[in-house]
């Protein structure tokens, strides 16, 4: 699923660092966002998010829900004004797969030139990533609350600091998320971390430079480029 910061472009390449240490681990991910990560994952996986119409879509999917196909602007603008009269499955869809950047409810995605359809495209795109969600437990909550059984592998794609905000994460606290990471690790479990830097005891395990659309860092009319990195909790690194 299209997602702000999404991960699916890596994932080929972030996966086997994580997979090879796995094990019989289960498959946790406290910041889902748009499952472009764990959806291509077997075993027992734990999906969690903050944003509860995006937790709704991905439950609506896995019991057969289909998002409309056609999405005039009259019906967006009619659910952005009215979220509370719809189901949170479609205001999940509309808000982050028929707007620009995936920004949450941002402008409306619309092609004036009549060459691209949008909303066909969104559709095919979360239909395509549908029998991939099935099987995963998708939990609706703050990270820090999220129940984690023991011995399990957790891989953290977070807001990253110093980027535009994620929606339910205007008030993200880079600093409480690094030392929830470091007491995970002291419990047991594998602890991974996407992010563009991390503190002196995480060790950097996989980078990339890739063009920087989390922020949408835009300059003479070009991306700017950023280094994707994969840390791993690290104390020897201090």
């Amino acid at each position: 699923m299209k997602y702000m910061g999404s991960k699916n472009r890596i994932a080929k390449e972030i996966l086997p660092i994580m997979l090879k240490e796995r094990g019989q681990r289960n498959w946790v991910e406290p910041f889902v966002g748009g499952a472009n990560v764990i959806d291509k994952v077997n075993g027992n996986r734990i999906g969690n998010d903050n944003q509860e119409y995006v937790i709704s879509l991905y439950k609506a999917l896995q019991s057969g829900w289909k998002p409309p196909i056609e999405v005039g602007s009259d019906l967006f603008f009619e659910v952005e004004n009215n979220k509370e009269k719809y189901p949170k499955e479609l205001v999940g869809y509309l808000g982050t797969q028929l707007t620009f950047g995936c920004q949450w409810w941002g402008s409306f995605r619309r092609d004036n030139t009549g060459k691209r359809k949008y909303d066909l495209e969104a559709y095919n795109n979360v239909m395509k990533q549908q029998p991939n969600l099935i099987g995963i437990d998708f939990v609706f909550g703050d990270y820090r609350d999220l129940v984690i059984q023991n011995n399990s592998l957790i891989y953290c794609d977070p807001p990253y600091r110093g980027v535009r905000k994620y929606v339910g994460n205007d008030k993200f606290d880079s600093d409480t998320f690094w030392e929830v990471c470091r007491n995970w690790s002291k419990q047991g479990h594998i602890v991974f971390v996407s992010e563009y830097t991390a503190p002196d005891d995480f060790e950097c395990v996989w980078s990339k430079e890739i063009s920087a659309s989390a922020n949408n860092s835009i300059k003479n009319g070009q991306s700017l480029k950023a280094v994707e990195k994969l840390f791993k909790f690290s104390p020897i690194n201090v």
